[in-house]
């Protein structure tokens, strides 16, 4: 599932394509909206929440979608072909110089603009939010203590508590706190560090297709222990360990450095060198998530 900073980018690369232009072309290819025709409605404005995108329209609706593991939008022009195969599309919003494809889009709802609440409203502060203050702060530090006798691993994941962390943060702001991700969170020195490290991560990487957490963007050296199962650690040399973390399909694979992180971890799981199948990646050059 992509992170929230991919999420934001693609909300911003949709708003500044679609947002103020009619569509001549509205088409909703979900099996519970395929009724509706937005060719006419003018569009306002994409924003992100989280992982959650809306499109708004004219009319007082908002058009919801998430990517959950396979879905993406792609800008294009009239005419060019489509980078995914046709019948991947669940929507279609064409301008008089752009067209937005979202393709494997399950989670869509059309809903009025007045009611995205229904559907964020359980969230933790979205941690991209442009508005964050210090009331953001501390509703992230009230939930995450709240989950006191949790594995800090998994409530970095739990977007009920801070909106927009993925897989490939939560392992290295582990790391780069020196914990595994099985240290309970009442046992976490600094948790407002926490919450401002998330948020320097994800903001640090929000307007480029490219994610960083160790401050390189050469090829093999973006993240510190995250996919390098097996491989060096990059302070102190020790192979990076792996395992899973949660029960049945909330299960991630998880990686640490048994020397730089202390505290609780299971017995490591042999893996491949290699990213796992089917992890998540960024969209092709072109592709927008919008990239």
């Amino acid at each position: 599932m992509p992170e929230g900073d991919t999420v934001y980018l693609a909300g911003k690369r949709l708003h500044t394509a679609l947002s103020g232009h009619e569509l001549l072309r509205g088409e909703l290819r979900h099996p519970r909206l395929v009724e509706h025709d937005l060719a006419g409605l003018t569009v306002t404005g994409v924003v992100s929440v989280g992982k959650h995108l809306f499109t708004r329209f004219d009319d007082g609706r908002s058009l919801h979608s998430h990517f959950r593991m396979d879905g993406s939008w792609h800008l294009y022009r009239p005419g060019m072909r489509w980078r995914r195969v046709a019948h991947e599309a669940r929507v279609v919003l064409e301008t008089a110089d752009r067209v937005a494809v979202g393709f494997a889009l399950h989670d869509l709802e059309l809903l009025p603009t007045d009611d995205e609440d229904t559907l964020v409203g359980h969230l933790g502060p979205d941690l991209l939010d442009p508005e964050w203050g210090p009331g953001h702060d501390a509703e992230a530090l009230r939930r995450m203590t709240a989950r006191a006798g949790h594995p800090l691993g998994l409530v970095l994941l739990e977007q009920r508590v801070m909106a927009g962390l993925g897989n490939l943060y939560r392992n290295d702001i582990c790391f780069l706190l020196g914990l595994t991700p099985w240290v309970p969170v009442r046992d976490v020195p600094d948790l407002p560090g926490v919450i401002d490290l998330s948020r320097r991560l994800l903001s640090s990487n929000k307007d480029r297709p490219e994610q960083t957490t160790t401050g390189s963007l050469a090829a093999g050296e973006a993240h510190w222990v995250f996919e390098r199962p097996g491989r060096p650690c990059r302070r102190c040399g020790t192979r990076i360990r792996t395992a899973d973390q949660g029960d049945d399909h909330r299960a991630r694979v998880t990686y640490w450095c048994p020397r730089c992180q202390t505290g609780p971890s299971p017995r490591p799981v042999r893996r491949a060198t290699g990213p796992r199948r089917g992890a998540p990646g960024r969209p092709p050059p072109g592709a927008a998530r919008t990239r």
